[in-house]
């Protein structure tokens, strides 16, 4: 059986995610590099692991390969222009947008909900897209505020929806 790769898109669009920003540095230069990510997922509790997909045509996905360190940004509902920004192809991308560095030197976002600095432990072939392991060496995140969250291809309204607790 084959399945239709518009109405395969749209059925996972189905899948509300929250959005991040994941960075890192270029190998040789150390020029930073960021893209909009949302197929993000913890992954392991001990060892810490997290992980990431980027399409194969994604054109820094070789800086993430070639450096060994990442970042993973969760973005708050407030970060909306951040995340069109890194997702498109501008040059100017980082101008203005204020970073602070860890251990790694990888660019941190500035006012994110979390952030998670990671060692690159694998890289593992998902079809047309490359899965991204890495194991979390520092974290941080605030309390209060919401997500930002992507579902049926558009950005969530906070105002039309409303969070609980879950116990």
């Amino acid at each position: 059986m084959s399945l239709d790769p518009r109405s395969f898109r749209k059925t996972l669009g189905c899948f509300a995610s929250g959005v991040t920003v994941v960075t890192t540095l270029t190998p040789q230069s150390r020029e930073p590099v960021g893209v909009t990510v949302s197929a993000f997922s913890s992954l392991s509790l001990d060892p810490p692991l997290v992980l990431f997909c980027l399409g194969n045509s994604t054109s820094s996905i070789e800086a993430f390969k070639g450096f060994g360190h990442f970042a993973i940004n969760i973005l708050s509902e407030r970060q909306r222009d951040l995340s069109i920004r890194f997702a498109s192809r501008s040059e100017d991308k980082w101008q203005g947008v204020p970073t602070t560095t860890w251990n790694s030197g990888v660019p941190i976002l500035s006012g994110c909900l979390a952030s998670l600095e990671c060692s690159l432990v694998n890289v593992v072939d998902g079809g047309d897209h490359q899965i991204f392991i890495g194991k979390v060496e520092k974290l941080k995140h605030q309390e209060g505020g919401n997500p930002l969250v992507y579902f049926r291809g558009s950005y969530m309204d906070p105002a039309a929806s409303s969070l609980t607790d879950v116990v």
